[in-house]
């Protein structure tokens, strides 16, 4: 057992926050006998809070305490993980006690009940009970969204499944197609479709209308049969069996690859094994907020240290699966006031049903994990950060050592990631031997991936060097922010990579590689237990 930290608050700083508290406690006081207090958070910006004298003040108190509180964790006298935790415990308790939180301190609420006549309490109440049936909290109107008719709707079919996963081939857009097949891995945490939600917004739809033969994992959703699944299965049933039925039925030698989050992970991995073995199938790699060098996780290290892992490993050791709903839960509270109060409230407090949204429903299909792979992954990653030290994982058997994975790869980071940070994004760059291009794109991890460039959103960063620093400041330095879509930059990229072009297929896979069925497959659409 670990002494427990020590916490401690350096006294000068303890005592100018007491006095500012003070402070600012004192003009509310005088605010509030004179009119209400403005309020600059947008979970009290409906006209209710701002007419209720009682409810504006409570808010106000409820932010000036939570400022305070915050500002305390930060200046707490510790190890810098140990301030982590703290500041992310505090955060989770303030998010939850906000007054907006309950019913018999929400003005705008109260004031929707009277509008109503009640109809919204019992609106709430019904919404209530619906989610407590399905076990998670309402984020879209998922009855909108069935996967395969509004949603992952690319024409395509399965050629090739085992107890991992299924291959999609897609139906070419082009008259003619690129020689060398392009495979994508997505995250095996999440369902491949974030890749394929909507025509306008389908990265893999885009991608075939640049005349790519394409392929895509599509990992099946653990039950029990899968409960012992490790990683290596992943890189060597899932992965590398992926890239080799990929090059049989482009008749190949090489493909281009891409990997996003998770799936970039794995990716990495199977390129390092192949490489070991001494076989080089892979033209290009594309790298989408991946982690390869877990030196820097955010906030997820909060949650990571040895005791946690002994525990997963524990728990874990004779197999077993990891919820997919717990993880769901996991990251849904890496952002508490978006992605759970602020549901809780429309939906019980207000009665309100949350409008369709694609990619909220995609956030809700859970997705469970092997936990034996799970508990290696924690481990030989996030505790111990093992892919980049040469020889010290070992995968299929193989000592991998990342610096034997000498392809050319693309490696985009979003700016505002909370779960893969740009500098861990970046990092890539200083453990991948090949010619290497980086992009950081605007927004999160989600939404700086899916950035069709007609929507004419966002913007991106791109420098001409090919020279990468250590740091991420230094390279930012001599880069340039340019409008729209990283996914121009991209395509450019890829097809130097992609061969010639030759008469696209007439039909899906090739000999006995044959379609099994269309396109999402039944993988896609089994349900989390």
């Amino acid at each position: 057992m670990k002494p427990l930290p020590v916490l401690s608050f350096p006294p000068d700083q303890l005592a100018k926050l007491q006095a500012q508290y003070g402070q600012e406690m004192q003009q509310l006081w005088e605010q509030g006998l004179q009119a209400n207090p403005t309020l600059k958070d947008r979970r009290f910006a409906a006209q209710a809070w701002q007419h209720n004298p009682v409810a504006a003040f409570s808010a106000a108190i409820y932010l000036l305490n939570a400022r305070t509180l915050l500002a305390m964790s930060d200046m707490v006298d510790t190890d810098e993980k140990t301030r982590a935790r703290i500041r992310f415990s505090v955060e989770q308790w303030v998010a939850a006690a906000s007054p907006s939180n309950f019913l018999a301190l929400n003005a705008e609420a109260q004031q929707k009940a009277i509008d109503t006549k009640g109809e919204s309490i019992t609106k709430g109440l019904h919404n209530m009970w619906h989610d407590l049936q399905q076990g998670h909290v309402s984020m879209t109107d998922e009855s909108q969204f069935e996967v395969g008719k509004n949603v992952a709707t690319s024409e395509g079919a399965v050629v090739f499944e085992n107890e991992i996963f299924q291959l999609i081939e897609y139906k070419p857009l082009t008259p003619k197609v690129f020689q060398r097949p392009f495979l994508l891995v997505p995250p095996c945490i999440n369902k491949f479709y974030i890749l394929d939600l909507q025509p306008a917004n389908s990265f893999i739809r885009h991608v075939v209308e640049q005349g790519h033969r394409t392929f895509v994992v599509s990992w099946r959703n653990p039950d029990a049969d899968l409960n012992h699944a490790t990683w290596d299965d992943y890189v060597e049933k899932g992965v590398i069996t992926a890239i080799k039925v990929a090059q049989e039925i482009g008749h190949m030698p090489q493909i281009n690859t891409l990997g996003f989050c998770v799936g970039g992970t794995l990716l990495t991995s199977a390129l390092a094994v192949l490489a070991a073995r001494g076989e080089d199938p892979v033209a290009s790699a594309t790298l989408l907020t991946t982690l390869v060098d877990f030196s820097d996780v955010g906030v997820l290290d909060v949650f990571i240290d040895e005791a946690f892992v002994q525990f997963r490993e524990a728990q874990f050791s004779q197999g077993g699966l990891m919820a997919g709903r717990d993880m769901a839960s996991t990251f849904s509270f890496l952002r508490p006031n978006d992605l759970v109060w602020n549901y809780v409230v429309g939906n019980y407090l207000k009665g309100e049903t949350p409008p369709p949204f694609d990619l909220l429903y995609w956030n809700s299909d859970a997705t469970n994990l092997p936990g034996p792979l799970y508990a290696w992954y924690l481990r030989q990653t996030y505790l111990e950060n093992n892919l980049i030290k040469p020889g010290k994982a070992i995968i299929c058997g193989e000592a991998v050592d990342l610096r034997k994975v000498d392809v050319p790869v693309y490696i985009y980071g979003s700016r505002e990631d909370h779960i893969v940070p740009i500098t861990a994004a970046y990092g890539s760059t200083q453990v991948l031997p090949g010619p290497k291009r980086f992009v950081m794109g605007a927004s999160g991890h989600i939404a700086g991936v899916i950035n069709p460039p007609a929507a004419g959103k966002r913007s991106h960063w791109l420098s001409t060097s090919t020279q990468f620093p250590s740091s991420l400041d230094d390279w930012l330095a001599h880069a340039e922010e340019q409008p729209g879509s990283w996914w121009t930059d991209w395509y450019a990229w890829l097809k130097k990579h992609a061969g010639q072009q030759v008469a696209a297929p007439k039909q899906f896979g090739r000999g006995k590689r044959k379609a099994i069925e269309p396109a999402p497959g039944r993988y896609v659409k089994a349900k989390a237990a």
